[in-house]
């Protein structure tokens, strides 16, 4: 009964296969539904973007995450897939009057957002002026009613009182997500401390976003652990390749 050995022999190592397959298939799910596949560079061309958004498109990403002047091209792009069109305003310094940045909310939104990140006023967090900062994201929460907010920190420059306090503004003022990094300021992205911190301050009435110099799997996996709910990444191919090669 030698053949019957070999097929059984077989079969288990088809199994053993089959099983890892599926266990890599949904890390890959997993890991995709949570990630806002991101362009942000200045000098992105069209081809550029739009290669971002057929990356989004082939993986299922949450979201392609683009500057405002390209969301028109994106929407029409990603039109009846469910990737997310999500927009960057008042982006990336936190510094823009407040009318600036719900005019350029309003604008992305007639254009197609279905997300908004937000850059906090990190002039008037240094001031102490949370009562200002509230306001700020209020408008801007007025002007995309309805769809998701997430509000970027810029977490490396602040303290963690600092960001303690920020996070609760945010909440207060009808944020969906509270967001670590721009990716953009030469202090750094997200950190561990950071996330935790978010997540600890915020509990489970708002998701955290986790964003900057986050390009390897490792890194994924410190973040989701400590409490982020969505990652903005631009290596998110990357990744991928991290998980397939599992």
């Amino acid at each position: 009964m030698q053949w019957a050995s070999t097929i059984f022999q077989d079969a288990r190592m088809i199994d053993k296969e089959s099983q890892r397959s599926g266990i890599q298939s949904n890390r890959l799910n997993q890991f995709t539904s949570m990630v806002d596949h991101t362009i942000l560079k200045p000098q992105a061309t069209v081809a550029d973007v739009m290669n971002t958004c057929d990356e989004a498109l082939q993986l299922k990403t949450a979201s392609v995450c683009v500057n405002s002047c390209w969301v028109e091209a994106v929407a029409q792009k990603l039109q009846g897939s469910h990737v997310a069109v999500c927009s960057v305003v008042g982006f990336p310094l936190g510094a823009m009057l407040t009318s600036s940045v719900v005019s350029e909310t309003q604008h992305v939104v007639r254009a197609g957002a279905e997300e908004i990140d937000m850059v906090i006023p990190l002039g008037l967090v240094a001031s102490n002026e949370y009562a200002a900062i509230a306001s700020h994201i209020e408008a801007v929460r007025g002007a995309c009613s309805g769809l998701v907010l997430k509000v970027i920190l810029e977490t490396a420059v602040l303290s963690a009182e600092e960001i303690k306090r920020a996070c609760e503004v945010a909440v207060e003022a009808g944020a969906n997500f509270v967001k670590t990094s721009t990716g953009f300021n030469a202090a750094g992205g997200a950190s561990v401390e950071a996330v935790s911190l978010m997540r600890q301050t915020v509990g489970d009435s708002i998701g955290v976003k986790a964003s900057g110099a986050i390009r390897t799997l490792s890194d994924v996996d410190r973040m989701v652990d400590a409490g982020a709910s969505r990652l903005g990444m631009s290596a998110t191919l990357a990744v991928v390749k991290e998980i397939e090669s599992l």
